[in-house]
C-alpha cells in the first residue's frame, strides 16, 4: 500500500503474517502493506540503538569493504567497522553504538537484517527488535490500519547459504506480534505464544542461543545483554530514502 504517512491513523485492525528470511520477504513482497525486519542478534538491536541515539542507518550488504567504503562516501556517512575491529569503532555490535553521536550518519553492512531491509522495495518498512517490541507494535498497527503486516524474522546462514533459523529472531518477532493485535495467521500466532511462553526464562534462552554462544565465544556477550533490554524505547526506525530513521 503506496503513500503510508506516520500521521495516519486508522480504527481498523490489521492482518498479521509472519515468515522467514529473503524467500519469505520475496513471497509477500507483492501483498504487504508493511514490513517489519527483525533481526535480533544484531542488526535490528544495532539500528534501534543508533536511531534511538539520533543517528541515521543505512542499511547495506555484507561482504564487499571496497564498496561499503564507496557507498559511505556517496551517502557522507560513516562505514560501520567489522565488529573484530575493536578499539571503539562503530560497528554491527550494539555496545558499539551506545554513544553514537546524535545526527551521525552510518553505513552498516550485515549478512541479513541489511539484505532484507534493502528487499522489501518500496514497501513501507520498520525494523524491530525486542527493545522496541511494544512500540513498533503500536506504530504498524497505525500505519497499516486494515492493511497486511508481514514480520520476518531474518534468521541466520549456514555455511552453504542456506537459511538457519534463528531463535531469537522467531522470539523477537513473537514480541512484536504480541503487541499488535490484528488477525494472525498460523504462523504469526504460533511465534506469539512461543514469546508469551519464553518471557520468564528470554534471558537464559538468548544467552544460550547458538547465535547468544557464537557471540559469546567471539567475546561479544555485551551484545546480547544490549538486546535483552525488552521495550526501552518508544523510537521506532523506519526506511525512508534508503535510510533507517527516527518515525
Amino acid at each position: 500500500m503506496a503513500g503510508l504517512l506516520p500521521s495516519g491513523i486508522s480504527p481498523m485492525m490489521p492482518k498479521i503474517a509472519c515468515e522467514w528470511g529473503l524467500s519469505g520477504t520475496e513471497a509477500w513482497k507483492a501483498c504487504a502493506d508493511l514490513f517489519i525486519i527483525v533481526d535480533v542478534l544484531s542488526f535490528s538491536t544495532a539500528v534501534s540503538v543508533a536511531v534511538g541515539n539520533g543517528a541515521i542507518v543505512f542499511p547495506f550488504p555484507y561482504g564487499d569493504a571496497a564498496a561499503a567504503a564507496a557507498e559511505a562516501a556517496r551517502r557522507g556517512a560513516v562505514a560501520a567497522s567489522p565488529r573484530s575491529a575493536g578499539g571503539g569503532q562503530l560497528s554491527l555490535s550494539p555496545a558499539s553504538l551506545k554513544h553514537v553521536a546524535p545526527g551521525g550518519r552510518l553505513l552498516l553492512p550485515s549478512p541479513n537484517g541489511s539484505r532484507l531491509s534493502l528487499a522489501t522495495g518500496d514497501t513501507p518498512t520498520i525494523c524491530g527488535c525486542f527493545r522496541n517490541a511494544r512500540a513498533v507494535g503500536a506504530a504498524a498497527r497505525r500505519l497499516a490500519g486494515d492493511g497486511t503486516i508481514v514480520v520476518i524474522a531474518a534468521g541466520e546462514r549456514w555455511p552453504d547459504q542456506t537459511l538457519r533459523p534463528a531463535i531469537e529472531d522467531w522470539l523477537g518477532a513473537g514480541a512484536i506480534i504480541d503487541a499488535l493485535g490484528g488477525t494472525r495467521n498460523a504462523e504469526a500466532d504460533l511465534a506469539a505464544e512461543a514469546y508469551r511462553a519464553a518471557k520468564p526464562r528470554l534471558a537464559e534462552i538468548l544467552r544460550d542461543s547458538r547465535s547468544g554462544r557464537e557471540l559469546s565465544g567471539w567475546g561479544y556477550a555485551a551484545d546480547t545483554e544490549v538486546a535483552l533490554e525488552v521495550n526501552v524505547t518508544d523510537v521506532v526506525p523506519m526506511m525512508r530514502e534508503g535510510a533507517y530513521q527516527a518515525l
